[in-house]
């Protein structure tokens, strides 16, 4: 079966996996108050995370999530999948990024800035939710684009983005400096291998553009025992509609519930604007084994907006 969309996983992240005591965790990321690198929008951001080897101290890319266009504190639906190895410090590093082109190259973007942390500062955690500030560090200008990349120690000498050591002004930062937050989020995976096939439609939705009707789209959180909810999915936007019909998706029920079927599972609706500001329409909530129970009377909800 194909890897999920909004998954990253490697499942060579350790050659000892096969000897160590080890679990799956699901690592979520989120983060505020970012830096905004747009002269007339906000930034595009991207999060990519580095896990450092064992033995040479080099740190290699395990995964980027989605790019999430026009907002400041972006809660990315793609998570990272990874083997926790219970007796060993497993560094994590996690680069924020405005994405200023579909170029893969990491160089052609404007950095935000950086954290650091273990794998069991996470794990550790209250209710498993770390948050960190983000800092633009020490950082060196790419010798092609001309734009600030990060440089960081792998413990043995420093590695290098690039080629030519600037000054805090070609960043538009200061080393150091404080670049807003990340919020880290792991979970424990469940063995559940299900994959739940699912379509929502909504009727006569609140108008919330002033020309024209409402672009919706839904978004899907899974609860949490401390209170707070974690992004699951997000739907496509039909556009000019209070009467949408989103298209039919897949996902994991892991993904949406780690496998408690009556675990509570909130879906908030939302009119798309294209500076991010998305407007709030209403939200309801509901669990896996409701909606398993496919079209009918149980499967109709309000959708209500609290204020």
């Amino acid at each position: 079966m194909e890897q999920p969309e909004d998954m990253a996983s490697l499942s060579e992240f350790d050659s000892l996996a096969g000897s160590i005591p080890a679990t799956k965790v699901e690592i979520t990321v989120s983060c505020r108050n970012l830096l905004d690198k747009d002269m007339f929008s906000k930034s595009d951001p991207l999060c990519v995370m580095y896990t450092q080897g064992m033995e040479n101290k080099q740190w290699r890319e395990f995964g980027r999530t989605e790019v999430i266009d026009n907002t400041l504190n972006p809660d990315f639906v793609r998570k990272f999948i990874v083997d926790y190895f219970f007796e060993e410090k497993q560094n994590l590093r996690f680069d924020l990024y405005d994405v200023d082109s579909k170029s893969p190259d990491l160089s052609k973007h404007d950095f935000l800035g950086q954290a650091f942390c273990t794998l069991g500062e996470i794990v550790g955690s209250s209710g498993s939710r770390l948050e960190k500030p983000l800092t633009i560090g020490t950082f060196s200008l790419n010798s092609r684009t001309g734009k600030p990349m990060p440089a960081v120690s792998n413990g043995s000498g420093l590695w290098m983005e690039s080629s030519r050591t600037t000054g805090p002004e070609a960043s538009g930062g200061v080393p150091g400096k404080k670049c807003g937050t990340i919020i880290l989020s792991a979970e424990e995976l469940s063995n559940c291998r299900d994959v739940a096939t699912m379509q929502f439609c909504a009727n006569k939705l609140d108008k919330k553009d002033f020309f024209g009707k409402s672009d919706p789209f839904l978004v899907f959180y899974r609860s949490n025992e401390d209170g707070t909810f974690t992004i699951c999915h997000k739907t496509e936007v039909m556009k000019n509609t209070l009467n949408p019909v989103w298209q039919t998706f897949s996902i994991p029920v892991r993904a949406l519930c780690n496998g408690d079927y009556d675990r509570t599972i909130k879906v908030e609706v939302y009119d798309w604007d294209r500076d991010g500001s998305h407007d709030f329409i209403g939200e309801f909530t509901t669990s896996y084994r409701e909606l398993a129970r496919g079209q009918s009377q149980f499967n109709i909800y309000e959708v209500i907006n609290p204020k």
